[in-house]
């Protein structure tokens, strides 16, 4: 697979590049709006070509791929173009800024008759896929509730338009909502109906908002409840899932590394639950580049990437208006 980085990022430069070339892929162009930024980017990892004229580099017909880590609002023109172009697309979350944004991206993928591929890493790891396995396999019997912790600390080389550029998708909803509802839908295999939520500025948020709590109703009834931020340094991550017959507790897995603990609790006593620890991100560019070559689909596909962006637009309207909304999910499918 050769591809294409549209996007001098901070996720691409700690993850995926070294994730694309474990999984024996090459890197041969770097896009930035700065075509300083991208030569910089270039030469640090060894990238032949760099730039910042989108055109000229998705017309080259050797780039296979590419994988979009710009800001929120650039991605659907990126996406588009790069369809038209023909080129498979990995796009970071939340894919858009609209529900009938991602849906256009995702839609003209599917009618090019192309590989389009949200990079929502959490549902690649071994902690995530074991806690999974654990509820299918029935071994907290039916799920009452699933608790989601993922307040951290925004670090000061990340913050900037994460926390004071609406316009370019900032916020800690769009950018960690969207994760923790493609993990309830990913753990639980069912997507949320309705949520309430309130929002706030903690500290950092500067025109949005850096903390963000909710809870979800789901079809089967369990409820989740979710909770995101930037200003909380010595919170710790993880998730709760609590059953009939069991409970799971999964300490510091809501994380880019493979990384964390499992327990789980019946009435037979604690278990310690061993995982896979792979890295998340060379499992994701394992399952594109399988899926390119038609053996079975991404690790989380566009409508995936829709879905979890349809629960982080309703949260957010459900704490500014104060009411319980509903989730609209569009028509995509």
């Amino acid at each position: 697979m050769r591809w294409a980085l549209i996007g001098a990022s901070t996720i691409a430069r700690q993850y995926m590049v070294g994730a694309i070339r474990a999984q024996h892929g090459e890197i041969s162009h770097v896009l930035s709006a700065s075509a300083e930024r991208a030569r910089a980017f270039a030469d640090e990892h060894h990238i032949p070509r760099s730039g910042n004229d989108l055109k000229e580099l998705l017309s080259d017909p050797h780039i296979d791929a590419v994988y979009i880590s710009t800001t929120n609002e650039k991605h659907l023109q990126q996406a588009l173009a790069a369809v038209k172009a023909g080129k498979h697309v990995l796009c970071e979350k939340p894919l858009a800024l609209t529900l009938d944004d991602a849906s256009a991206m995702v839609r003209a993928a599917r009618e090019a008759g192309l590989v389009f591929a949200t990079n929502h890493h959490l549902r690649c790891s071994g902690s995530h896929r074991a806690v999974r396995g654990l509820i299918a396999s029935g071994r907290i019997g039916r799920v009452l509730s699933l608790r989601l912790h993922h307040a951290v600390f925004l670090p000061p080389h990340l913050q900037g338009w994460r926390i004071n550029s609406p316009d370019a998708g900032g916020g800690v909803i769009p950018d960690i909502t969207v994760h923790d509802a493609d993990v309830a839908r990913f753990l639980l295999g069912e997507d949320p109906i309705s949520v309430v939520a309130q929002m706030t500025s903690s500290g950092l948020g500067e025109g949005v908002e850096d903390s963000a709590m909710s809870v979800w109703t789901m079809p089967s009834g369990a409820m989740v409840m979710s909770h995101e931020s930037f200003t909380h340094p010595f919170a710790g991550s993880g998730l709760e899932v609590h059953g009939t017959e069991g409970s799971i507790f999964a300490r510091d897995v809501m994380t880019q590394n493979p990384i964390g603990s499992i327990e789980l609790v019946t009435s037979s006593g604690r278990e310690v639950i061993c995982f896979d620890q792979h890295d998340l991100y060379g499992e994701s560019i394992r399952r594109f580049h399988a899926a390119v070559a038609g053996d079975g689909e991404p690790a989380a596909t566009g409508l995936d990437g829709v879905k979890s962006l349809a629960v982080a637009l309703a949260v957010r309207e459900a704490a500014a208006r104060g009411v319980r909304i509903d989730v609209n999910y569009g028509d995509v499918r």
